[in-house]
């Protein structure tokens, strides 16, 4: 079974809100098997829905839709539905009462626009909502040439659509024909240090079309996730399934590989120090503290982080640390003298440190990352290169990524 989860709202169209609403929806289907081929997302225009709902309802067999069915003039959702249906509008007297009765509970009045609420097309089954005055819309549609589609449409508010995602809508997709006993499960994993078209080419044949398991590969500042996707009878299954695709990627990538689910490099460098019951200060000039901001916004907060000092100029770096430095920061020694200077500072097991980057037009365009032991001071020039929206946040994970091969070792 293939669905189509659709989005309906000027406030996203815009990008004034965020849709959490399909993704939440693309995992609970995923839950039950279904799988989620399109996502769709209007704005608040009666034809333009219209033409999203012929078109979802002609390739999905299932199709859902959230967002619309409040009183006001823009709510087209029910409308939009009726005229891809070719369905007339019909007045549904329980669900009129309901919201009458939603009113009188809070002392008011209903005023007459929200009778439009209960307004459903001909042949719906209404979706109770027991804390709101706007009922869902559950419609069988039958088209010449086209198997049956089903359609859901539930209110935008997330509270309302998913308690009636959990009480009606899911035990209604279960009974479906087609649904199976499946499940869908993922299973992420994080890399970093490659390029993606570098990365992909260690992976014999795992990324190809039709693989089962399948593996997916999305790139966010430099960091890869391969995401893993298995059908199953249950959790165990799926995991099964999983595993030597698991197994041949860490064979392949072996130290790219980082961590898993929801772990960032910080994460990664954290557990790394803990194990070796080893301490971190960091000194960041190019990053701006973007490294420190990282470790302290970790839960529960790691002791193993001491803290960060941000700066950017030469007599600043001098002053807080209390040393001598080259005439420059943007340099090999001058990197090397900050991480030693913040290890001592904090009296840390490991200094790690950042030097400035370069300014534009110059020919040098690296960057340093150094850190500090009891034993010795390693330092790594990296390549300034990139969106300058991107730069702060690779250039951190660089630096981590540096420091975590280094304990790694």
């Amino acid at each position: 079974m293939l669905a189509e989860v659709i989005a309906i709202g000027d406030e996203l169209t815009s990008g004034q809100r965020l849709d959490t609403n399909s993704q939440w929806i693309s995992q609970q289907l995923g839950e039950v098997g279904v799988r989620v081929l399109y996502h769709s997302t209007c704005g608040d225009d009666l034809d333009g829905c219209a033409q999203v709902f012929q078109t979802a309802l002609q390739r999905a067999d299932l199709v859902i839709a959230t967002g619309g069915l409040g009183p006001t003039a823009d709510d087209l959702t029910r409308q939009a539905i009726s005229q891809a249906a070719g369905l007339d509008l019909v007045l549904d007297e329980d669900s009129l009462e309901h919201i009458r009765s939603m009113f009188a509970s809070r002392g008011r009045t209903m005023p007459e626009q929200n009778s439009i609420q209960a307004m459903f097309p001909t042949g719906s089954t209404i979706i109770p909502n027991p804390h709101g005055t706007a009922p869902g819309i559950d419609l069988l549609f039958r088209q010449t040439g086209h198997e049956a589609s089903r359609l859901f449409a539930l209110p935008g508010v997330p509270a309302e659509m998913k308690q009636m995602w959990t009480e009606t809508v899911s035990p209604r997709i279960k009974n479906m024909k087609g649904t199976s006993d499946q499940i869908i499960r993922h299973y992420q994993l994080k890399c970093f240090g490659l390029g993606e078209s570098d990365l992909e080419s260690r992976l014999p044949d795992l990324i190809r079309r039709g693989r089962s398991p399948s593996v997916g590969i999305t790139v966010h500042q430099g960091t890869i996730t391969l995401r893993i996707t298995a059908t199953g009878s249950d959790e165990a299954e799926c995991r099964q399934q999983m595993q030597p695709t698991i197994d041949t990627i860490h064979d392949c990538l072996g130290d790219i590989v980082f961590g898993d689910e929801d772990d960032e490099l910080e994460h990664s460098v954290d557990n790394l120090l803990q194990a070796g019951q080893q301490t971190l200060a960091v000194y960041e000039a190019g990053t701006g503290g973007m490294i420190t901001h990282w470790f302290g916004e970790m839960h529960p907060a790691t002791p193993h982080f001491l803290g960060g000092i941000v700066g950017l100029d030469r007599t600043s770096a001098e002053r807080i640390l209390d040393l001598a430095l080259p005439a420059t920061l943007s340099s090999e020694d001058a990197t090397r003298a900050l991480a030693q200077a913040v290890r001592n500072k904090y009296q840390a097991d490991i200094g790690l440190a950042v030097s400035p980057f370069p300014r534009p037009g110059q020919d040098n365009g690296h960057f340093y990352v150094a850190t500090a032991g009891d034993v010795e001071t390693r330092c790594q020039s990296f390549l300034f290169a990139g969106h300058p929206d991107i730069l702060k946040p690779l250039a951190a994970k660089r630096a981590l990524n540096f420091l975590r091969l280094h304990l790694k070792k």
